[in-house]
């Protein structure tokens, strides 16, 4: 529980005290936001706008968590690490596409050959690594069984794990990044589904099979190799974005680009996987699926109609148009998310109950 805490701590106290700085460096070298001319007009005036943001949260996360395990005196674990190198991997890729794009005057960043094979390359090698290091128990951070509350059906078979493992790493990448349009949406979004993650890796790990004797009823325990860690990373992360919120938030002082949407992403998918809770993550994101939904269906009309369903996809541009200010957009999005968390958790619950 102390790691819990004080990843969470740390995370936040050096995104507070850390941001400005590294707004600071960025608006000095000039590294700062393109904005799309085909946007909502209400956005050109945060051209300019310092972005890469990502780097001060990814970073932030790294030490919370290292700082942690050294107060503590716990030891790493496999699935942390793990989640951590997709996060960061992936905050890599995000990094120079961002890079190309303000440096090189590149609009679009990183070919789209060159994004996918570098997101390729960072999520099969977690698939990978996921599958091996197997406890005592003979447990690995993964399972080749699909989630949702835990593991159900058949194992997939390591080919067939690896590709869902992707999809789902890419989906959750590709929807961070979509709904990183408006101040600070993304960034409060993900706040609350690492809340959630801190929660179920906490219970999981109380509810443990490898506790079973001590159990109540050990048909409703969870087999999960490290789920304690989990709650660590997830704790590091959201205290590391609820600090870069205050300077994100709007008017956004930063914006964390590909570099931080990417490695949010990934964590959020990594958390999933390496949880059990593969599906669950569709409910607890929910925001992030209906907003990458939004543009999936706004696509498809377009190219089967010729008629648009939405006035501006991704969503929450369609209500900008619309007349909503960007904080109302942004602030009923985050009760949108909100009610997800909710639900996503009581299901959760329900399903550890419905076992007793």
């Amino acid at each position: 529980m102390r790691q819990i805490l004080f990843a969470g701590a740390i995370g936040l106290f050096l995104t507070l005290i850390g941001t400005p700085l590294l707004i600071k460096l960025l608006a000095r070298k000039g590294y700062g936001q393109f904005i799309r001319d085909d946007g909502p007009r209400g956005h050109a005036g945060k051209k300019g706008t310092p972005t890469m943001g990502g780097i001060s949260f990814i970073l932030a996360t790294l030490i919370a968590y290292a700082l942690a395990k050294v107060i503590t005196g716990e030891d790493p674990t496999y699935s942390g690490v793990l989640v951590l190198f997709l996060m960061a991997g992936m905050g890599l890729v995000g990094f120079l596409d961002d890079y190309i794009k303000i440096v090189k005057q590149r609009s679009l960043g990183l070919r789209a050959k060159a994004k996918m094979a570098g997101q390729l390359i960072v999520g099969i090698a977690f698939a990978v690594l996921s599958l091996q290091f197997a406890d005592l128990r003979g447990l690995t951070p993964a399972s080749e069984k699909l989630s949702f509350i835990t593991d159900f059906g058949w194992s997939i078979g390591p080919v067939l794990f690896v590709v869902w493992a992707l999809f789902m790493i890419l989906a959750m990448s590709n929807g961070v990044n979509l709904t990183d349009g408006l101040d600070g949406l993304a960034t409060g979004a993900s706040v609350m589904v690492f809340g959630a993650y801190t929660f179920i890796g906490l219970w999981q790990f109380q509810e443990s099979c490898a506790n079973a004797v001590t159990l109540t009823n050990p048909n409703a325990c969870f087999e999960v190799r490290d789920p304690l860690d989990l709650a660590v990373v997830a704790s590091a992360l959201m205290g590391a974005c609820f600090g870069f919120l205050w300077w994100n938030t709007s008017p956004a002082k930063i914006f964390m680009g590909d570099t931080g949407s990417l490695a949010l992403g990934g964590a959020l998918a990594g958390l999933a996987i390496c949880s059990r809770t593969e599906l669950l993550l569709a409910l607890l994101g929910g925001l992030f699926v209906l907003i990458t939904m939004s543009v999936v269906i706004q696509v498809g009309s377009f190219k089967m109609t010729g008629k648009r369903v939405f006035r501006m996809a991704p969503l929450q541009h369609h209500f900008e148009l619309k007349g909503w200010s960007e904080v109302l957009v942004v602030v009923r999005f985050w009760i949108i998310q909100g009610m997800c968390v909710i639900v996503g958790l009581g299901l959760f619950y329900a399903g550890w109950a419905s076992e007793k």
